[in-house]
């Protein structure tokens, strides 16, 4: 049988400076909108170069605060990056952080629900200096 793709995407509003938006329901109604799938991939990709996609536990100490202390220790805010230097603005921290964790996840479908762990949600880390409107394309492969 030939893979079918069927693609959407998700709109996310952020604030900027580390901010951490659950978009689980986001993923599980573009999945209902491009379904019904009982198995499969759902990949997604955040279109920009200061925003990430992961999985966590979407609690308050890890959302507040740990995950952007330790940001904060391998890629400062405060810190010198020559890409401000080269384009005379203040988000080469932003850069170097989404960098790391990437701006792509893969989830499987299995039985027609996200294979997401009992504590596990799909979160946008926004790590640029500003408010902005994020897009996430979303595409189902089954």
């Amino acid at each position: 049988m030939p893979c079918m793709v069927k693609t959407t995407q998700i709109e996310v509003a952020t604030q900027g400076h580390c901010h951490i938006v659950d978009v689980t329901d986001a993923v599980r109604d573009a999945l209902g909108r491009l379904g019904p799938v009982d198995s499969g991939t759902v990949v997604l990709f955040h279109v920009g170069s200061t925003g990430a996609l992961t999985t966590i536990e979407y609690e308050p100490g890890l959302v507040k605060h740990d995950i952007n202390a330790a940001l904060e220790r391998i890629a400062p805010a405060a810190g010198h990056y020559e890409h401000e230097k080269t384009w005379h603005d203040d988000n080469g921290h932003a850069h170097v952080r989404a960098s790391l964790l990437g701006p792509s996840l893969t989830v499987p479908v299995v039985d027609g629900q996200l294979a997401l762990g009992t504590w596990q949600q799909i979160v946008l880390i926004d790590f640029d200096t500003r408010p902005r409107r994020r897009s996430i394309v979303c595409q189902v492969i089954t």
